[in-house]
């Protein structure tokens, strides 16, 4: 996990066009979702971190987002799928 606010805008654009991050997500609201997504583009620069892949999202416990990510986030929210790495 990287977070924005420790990224130069040099760095950020480089790891994103170099496909080294491929997902952003809310650290303090534990959601992931697209770099692409706009309720992911309103929030701010210090709560903003990114990943590398999806899984690596999951696995510190973040949750689909629920506009970018909507099948995602509808199988998270009627729990079809497990996304909680405790089990």
């Amino acid at each position: 996990m990287l977070f924005h606010a420790e990224l130069s805008s040099i760095e950020l654009f480089k790891a994103i066009k170099q496909k080294e991050i491929l997902w952003a997500g809310n650290k303090k609201l534990k959601i992931y979702g697209t770099l692409g997504c706009k309720s992911g583009n309103r929030m701010k620069t210090e709560n903003r971190v990114f990943f590398k892949s999806e899984d690596e999202a999951i696995l510190e416990g973040f949750r689909p987002c629920g506009h970018c990510l909507r099948s995602k986030y509808v199988d998270w929210k009627n729990n079809k799928v497990i996304f909680d790495n405790k089990s």
